[in-house]
């Protein structure tokens, strides 16, 4: 298994619409295009990034289908709308905290 993992910051105002378009868009076009959420860590303090999530994948060459296709493409472009500082690397899973 391979993990997708993702971190940005909610742009400032927009907290709101963010929280919404990830609950009706953002998971449920995760898993439509074949990852797995795995977690979502919320950093209320500190100087790292916001936000960090991971979803997984059965190999690699599902991973670079899914992030390499233009349904990954415009999901991405969406919450990028919503987000500043979006990072994306995939990773070998293995259980636990990742970075």
């Amino acid at each position: 298994m391979v993990k997708l993992l993702m971190s940005w910051d909610i742009q400032s105002g927009n907290e709101a619409e963010y929280f919404q378009f990830v609950i009706q868009e953002f998971v449920p076009g995760l898993l439509r295009l074949g990852l797995q959420p795995t977690e979502v860590w919320f950093t209320a303090y500190g100087d790292c990034p916001q936000i960090q999530a991971g979803g997984l994948a059965p190999d690699l060459g599902t991973m670079d289908k899914i992030i390499h296709g233009s349904d990954w493409l415009e999901l991405r472009q969406k919450l990028e709308g919503y987000v500043s500082g979006f990072q994306q690397k995939v990773i070998p899973a293995e259980g636990g905290f990742q970075l």
